[in-house]
């Protein structure tokens, strides 16, 4: 009877070998997997967890400094690239330095698999150091996932979507945009994909739920990278690796796995890990993953409450809003809104206090940064791609929803007068939850 089954995580044997023979030799090709997977998740992780746990930055930065020396090098005298390798970060983990390191990993585990291989002939098995392995690949993807998760369950990572969000057409969004989009206007979804996130992890952390861990995990990181392959977010080649990282936790367990859900068989317990001889040690290596795990949770929902509230204070700017344009004038000339002018303004977006966003009539829209001086009533805008423009508005707030500006702008004399809009009656923002809906509510 399945009620009957034990199902434990920590089997320290190949799959292909019974769970109740941990001494079993293992096949030539189990071997030479084993040692690849070894050598290139050791180096895909490492060096965590230095710069994941506070104050152990250096080694990480060490161990980064090394690979952005070899990594172009290898990109332009072997690979003979057109271009530089030299784009090491910048929100992106599909760069062509992240996919020429992969292939440096890739190499350097070939390599040391064939050494291995011929160094070590005569052993025919590796449980202790399995063992091992999937402790640390239990860890590393544990700790990802609990990150990644507390920032949906806190909504920091996709927050709502912003006011120039709010008035781009859906056309003029990228896919990763519209992305963002879907998962910013819904809070429940953000904790409910957040809380699987972190359910995965958290049960990582637990060797006798590992395996239920890794297959929660499995199923979470799967949708993850269907997303970013369809969408075309950045983070396909991470999210394919954690992914591997939780097939590796689950794979000792597939043919249990397979006995109690496809053949109707009994599945014998899982052998316990034999890495100590003595209890006491079994015992003592469990404390530290718990309080590691525990860690992790508390660090990461720490971290990502801070990041939403410093969104939430960069957004505290007094002229925050969607401000229509209606009234417009370049050097004392009035100009009506008309489509064709290519000069005048539809509407200006505040919604940070560093940024200012101009919507021309056409639609196309140009960000400014921004320097507010509330006190003085003053904004000294620039421009990013041009350090010499400058321009300095003065503004007035006749209304709350009223707002005057004036001054230099591009080299001409320009007022406005402009009226803020409402961004909550957008419907994005005001159709909200329906238990019952007579007809769908599709536009």
């Amino acid at each position: 009877m399945i009620a009957n089954v034990t199902l434990s995580s920590e089997i320290e044997t190949h799959p292909s070998i019974q769970s109740a023979q941990p001494s079993t030799d293992w096949s030539l090709v189990t071997r030479i997997g084993f040692r690849f997977a070894f050598v290139y998740f050791l180096l895909y992780s490492f060096p965590f967890p230095f710069g994941f746990l506070p104050h152990t930055d250096y080694p990480s930065e060490k161990w980064s400094a090394m690979w952005h020396a070899i990594v172009p090098w290898v990109g332009r005298r072997v690979l003979h690239l057109s271009y530089p390798v030299t784009i090491f970060s910048n929100g992106s983990g599909d760069t062509t330095y992240d996919y020429v390191l992969a292939l440096c990993f890739l190499v350097l585990s070939a390599v040391a698999v064939l050494l291995w291989s011929i160094l070590d002939r005569k052993t025919t098995a590796y449980p202790r150091l399995h063992w091992w392995f999937r402790l640390y690949v239990r860890l590393v993807l544990g700790s990802t996932m609990i990150n990644y998760g507390a920032f949906k369950v806190i909504q920091a990572q996709f927050p709502s979507p912003t006011l120039t969000r709010l008035i781009e057409p859906y056309g003029e969004s990228s896919p990763m945009g519209l992305l963002w989009t879907l998962m910013g206007a819904s809070k429940g979804y953000n904790i409910f994909a957040g809380a699987a996130e972190m359910l995965g992890g958290i049960l990582l952390f637990v060797p006798q739920l590992a395996m239920l861990g890794a297959l929660i995990s499995v199923g979470v990181i799967s949708n993850i990278f269907a997303l970013n392959m369809a969408y075309d977010t950045p983070v396909k080649l991470y999210s394919f690796h954690l992914l591997i990282m939780a097939v590796i936790i689950a794979l000792p367990d597939s043919r249990r796995l397979a006995n109690v859900f496809l053949f109707n068989r009994k599945a014998d317990p899982a052998a316990p890990p034999a890495l100590f001889k003595r209890k006491q040690l079994r015992y003592g290596i469990l404390a530290p993953q718990l309080v590691f795990g525990l860690y992790c949770v508390f660090a990461a929902l720490h971290q990502s409450y801070g990041q939403m509230k410093s969104i939430e204070q960069s957004m505290q700017t007094p002229l925050y809003g969607i401000w229509s344009v209606d009234e417009f004038t370049i050097d004392g000339q009035n100009r009506p809104a008309l489509l064709t002018d290519q000069d005048r303004w539809q509407r200006v977006i505040f919604q940070s206090t560093q940024l200012m966003w101009l919507q021309l009539m056409d639609g196309t829209r140009h960000s400014y940064p921004l320097t507010l001086d509330a006190a003085k009533k003053t904004l000294a805008i620039g421009k990013s791609d041009d350090k010499n423009w400058k321009a300095e508005l003065a503004f007035q707030r006749p209304q709350p929803d009223e707002l005057s500006l004036e001054g230099q702008f591009g080299g001409h004399q320009i007022t406005a007068k402009l009226r803020r809009t409402d961004e909550t009656k957008f419907l994005l923002k005001s159709r909200g939850f329906h238990w019952i809906n007579e007809h769908p509510f599709n536009r």
